[in-house]
């Protein structure tokens, strides 16, 4: 893939049809038949005539009907209180913890909306047809031929790792398309993190549904960090060769890269770079 400018058709400010962003995208790289993760800010897309619905047409319509479109619908908020300060922002008494952990809502893959992740995965997740993972904090849904292939089996146990939708979408040669944000949010990544020798573990919680009912579930699994996401993005994007595809889509700065070569380097880079963590606490 090479690095090529996007020309914006419209002035900034102005109204974009489904017709135009389609014709951006595809100018951008994406192909008919493409499996394409995608992270977006639709705010920075800028106005779209039709609103969220028109982006995600013009997405399907760029891929067409022999691909598919995957988004992240992660549901963090439904975690054990004592990390409440980092999945939803606040913090509540010590004393409310186990009758929080006691009747938090169970994880709905058909109900539970997604959180933190925008307007666009919520779109995409709740139109007819769409297939969404079952991991309770870390799901993924997808619209096309290979969406069941990339959404079925994802391991309670993990999140983001080799029993998940992103190894998958690796083995299915998909792409990401970072729509208006940057590699922060990139979440390829972190299938590369399990892939760091002595990468360290934690232990989680959260509200799960089975067959016997609504329970409490613990479980270890990576201990996530994407604090050197954006130095990362920076050093694979700016290989001898040109892996990543950047330009504009609307008024979005965006970048579009093959999945498979770009976790195979985050890996290799992470392992170089970053310090070795402990194991589970």
């Amino acid at each position: 893939m090479t690095s090529r400018a996007v020309r914006l058709a419209e002035t900034p400010g102005s109204l974009l049809d489904t017709d135009e962003l389609a014709a951006q995208l595809r100018v951008l790289g994406i192909r008919s038949g493409d499996t394409v993760l995608v992270h977006a800010s639709l705010s920075a897309v800028g106005q779209v005539r039709g609103a969220v619905p028109a982006v995600v047409d013009s997405l399907l319509d760029t891929v067409g009907m022999d691909g598919t479109l995957v988004v992240y619908t992660q549901t963090p908020d439904n975690s054990d209180p004592s990390r409440w300060p980092v999945t939803r922002g606040r913090s509540v008494p010590v004393a409310q913890w186990a009758r929080l952990r006691e009747t938090l809502p169970a994880f709905d893959p058909e109900r539970t909306p997604s959180y933190g992740v925008g307007v666009l995965p919520e779109e995409v997740r709740t139109r007819p047809g769409a297939v969404r993972s079952s991991h309770p904090q870390s799901s993924f849904a997808a619209l096309g031929p290979a969406a069941a292939r990339i959404t079925d089996g994802h391991a309670l146990n993990c999140h983001l790792g080799e029993e998940s939708p992103l190894a998958r979408l690796e083995e299915l040669d998909a792409r990401v398309l970072l729509l208006g944000v940057g590699y922060s949010v990139c979440t390829a990544f972190h299938l590369a993190e399990y892939r760091v020798p002595g990468q360290g573990s934690r232990q989680y919680g959260c509200a799960v549904a089975d067959g016997s009912g609504r329970r409490w579930h613990r479980y270890v699994d990576v201990d996530f960090d994407a604090s050197d996401f954006p130095a990362l993005g920076d050093a694979y994007e700016s290989l001898s060769e040109r892996p990543v595809a950047r330009g504009r889509v609307g008024a979005a700065d965006s970048r579009l890269f093959d999945l498979a070569p770009a976790v195979a380097y985050a890996a290799k880079w992470l392992t170089e770079h970053c310090p070795k963590w402990g194991s589970a606490e």
